[in-house]
């Protein structure tokens, strides 16, 4: 067993779980009313879609690091570790991105922490596939 994918698998649990249930409160509470513009309806439902699949993936990516850490199912894991460190990687350099594009307030890349989340994570990865 590797201790370093056993925490990195926790931990993208944990985020699926924080980010499908809590995350979706979050935008329960700015939903539009529907007496709202329709415009705004659909992208703001748009954007409830697309922050779902993303739950997805940290749900596939917890199952992938399950089946790597506690079965011999996979048989090439460096290449799948390799896969998902870099797709980690990739979230947070695009989370990273959009914060420095976006109209900026105070303290915005620690109160928008995802991306150092997302780094840490792919980080974890490739150090526990080393």
């Amino acid at each position: 067993m590797n201790t370093i994918l056993i925490i990195a698998n926790v931990i993208v649990l944990f985020t699926f779980v924080i980010h499908t249930f809590g995350g979706d409160q979050n935008l329960r509470e700015i939903e539009p009313e529907a007496d709202n513009p329709k415009r705004l309806r659909i992208f703001w439902t748009m954007s409830r879609g697309a922050f779902h699949i993303v739950s997805v993936d940290f749900l596939f990516a917890s199952i992938g690091l399950t089946l790597i850490n506690f079965t011999d199912y996979v048989k090439d894991t460096k290449l799948l570790l390799n896969l998902l460190a870099l797709y980690f990687l990739g979230y947070g350099i695009a989370f990273l991105v959009s914060l420095i594009i976006s109209k900026k307030f105070q303290n915005i890349y620690f109160k928008m922490w995802q991306w150092l989340l997302m780094l840490a994570i792919s980080g974890l990865i490739f150090w526990g596939n080393s």
